[in-house]
């Protein structure tokens, strides 16, 4: 669990520019539908 929470912070955006912090947000969320995809596709 430790090591989840770990890589979570990694991926946290503290931007200021809330265009940034969107695009960053959008990113994960792509990499995550596609990694949901995947695995529900093969797995």
């Amino acid at each position: 669990m430790h090591e989840l929470l770990r890589r979570a912070r990694i991926l946290r955006c503290d931007a200021a520019d809330p265009g940034q912090a969107f695009r960053h947000r959008l990113r994960i969320g792509v990499i995550v539908a596609v990694l949901i995809f995947l695995v529900s596709t093969f797995g």
